[in-house]
């Protein structure tokens, strides 16, 4: 019983010493944590040299295609998401699942070339042609239709209610000059007018207010009285109970609704003149077209109706809104037409002109493949092996393209059988892709497996 107490003052001294140990044991700690550091930053300084991927004679038995493959840069996607995408090992951070390494595809944006045989290449009959220099002019080629020149239309309404009288003309089309009557008419406001203007002309007793004969006479011009007939209605001193309704232009009687004995008001349109010594034409312009149109442009048209005729003329006016059907932009021409030979709404065969565009690169039409999303042509790289590359296109005249983007001077583009070629090209490069997908699609599943794996 006697014994206890000192079990327990020997368990007290032993806890009292541990401190001192553990002191001890970090000290050695620390020591050694700064000797390897310091061993880490000498080996730092002087780097040991990176061995080589691969052997010299391996890596020259590999064609292009296969060096690439080797050395491109491995990316690491989720297999179940592959949105997620990063460049170190790690895991999905949706579902947890190890990302596996994919190697990004070296044909994005490119087209695997292709090699032929001579033989095949003269079967085929590939012909070539060469990315040059050159002029080409700019010029659209559209259809119209023969307008009135709406600025030579001359509409004729009255200057005061009356009655038709004497009608000369008797239907449309009828072609007159200036100053031809067309009718006389009878309007009391007129021959009120011409009173005061009689009146004005005679002296007036004392006293009574004398009227300005030529404020009289300025009444009677407002209501389109000619001067001719004011004279003889001053040289006469009497009025004329019908006065002339006259043209006042050269051209086409279009509209004629006046008719003998019929009541008329300012409202009424009597006649309508077109003088058809100029014209208009109306053509519509595509969207893409009219980056270079401007007023002034020569341009020259040709109408069925008259084989062997050209009219040349100019650009007038573009107007400022596009046809929301057709997407194309009204444009007005403008053509003298001495003879009256363009008859309006006829169809003609326009072209418009904009000048040469010199210094462009240029290739023939036929070389380009267009897909509707992008255009390209099939390079000649080689003898035997061709390769199609994406190319940016502007005008186009004559059978030649313009380059914008794509091709340099003095390269070879192939004319004739460049779809076969270009087929064969998107063949390969849809069994690259296949091939590394399903190289892919292995990685995943292996990785599934791995990360479902159980022990």
């Amino acid at each position: 019983m006697m014994q206890a107490p000192e079990v327990v003052d020997m368990n007290l001294a032993s806890r009292m010493v541990r401190p001192g140990r553990m002191r001890q044991v970090a000290l050695r700690i620390a020591v050694g944590l700064a000797v390897v550091g310091l061993v880490t930053a000498c080996g730092a300084a002087d780097p040991p040299a990176q061995a080589p991927s691969e052997d010299l004679a391996v890596a020259l038995t590999d064609s292009p295609m296969e060096h690439a493959l080797k050395h491109l840069d491995p990316k690491y996607v989720c297999p179940m998401h592959p949105q997620i995408v990063r460049d170190d090992p790690g895991s999905c951070p949706i579902c947890g699942m190890d990302l596996v390494e994919k190697l990004m595809d070296p044909m994005t944006g490119k087209h695997p070339e292709v090699t032929l045989r001579p033989v095949v290449v003269q079967n085929m009959g590939v012909r070539t042609g060469t990315v040059e220099r050159g002029t080409l002019w700019k010029y659209i080629r559209t259809v119209g239709r023969v307008e009135f020149d709406e600025t030579r239309l001359a509409h004729i309404h009255p200057r005061a209610d009356g009655w038709i009288e004497a009608l000369q003309l008797r239907a449309e089309g009828e072609r007159v000059t200036r100053g031809q009557q067309l009718a006389e008419m009878y309007a009391p406001a007129v021959l009120s007018a011409q009173i005061d203007f009689l009146q004005a002309l005679e002296p007036q007793p004392h006293g009574v207010a004398q009227v300005k004969v030529d404020k009289a006479r300025n009444l009677l011009r407002l209501l389109d009285i000619p001067d001719d007939v004011i004279r003889d209605i001053e040289r006469l001193r009497a009025p004329r109970n019908r006065v002339p309704v006259r043209a006042p232009t050269d051209g086409i009687v279009t509209q004629l609704a006046a008719r003998q004995g019929m009541y008329v008001t300012p409202e009424t349109e009597m006649f309508t003149i077109a003088d058809l010594s100029r014209v208009w034409v109306i053509v519509d312009v595509f969207e893409a077209q009219i980056d270079w149109l401007a007023p002034g442009l020569s341009t020259e048209i040709r109408v069925p109706a008259r084989p062997g005729r050209v009219w040349k003329g100019q650009v007038d006016y573009l107007y400022p809104e596009l046809d929301p059907k057709t997407r194309t932009l009204p444009v007005r021409l403008v053509f003298e037409n001495p003879d009256l030979a363009l008859k309006p709404n006829m169809f003609a065969e326009v072209v418009i002109y904009g000048g040469p565009r010199r210094d462009v690169l240029k290739i023939p039409a036929e070389a380009l493949i267009s897909t509707g999303e992008r255009s390209r042509v099939v390079k000649v790289l080689e003898a035997g092996r061709f390769q199609p590359v994406d190319v940016v296109t502007g005008m186009e005249r004559e059978g030649e393209v313009e380059i914008l983007a794509g091709l340099e001077e003095g390269e070879r583009v192939v004319l004739s059988g460049q779809f076969l070629i270009d087929s064969e090209s998107s063949l390969q490069a849809s069994f690259m892709r296949l091939s590394m997908g399903d190289r892919g699609e292995g990685e995943a599943s292996a990785a599934m497996g791995g990360a479902h794996a159980h022990p």
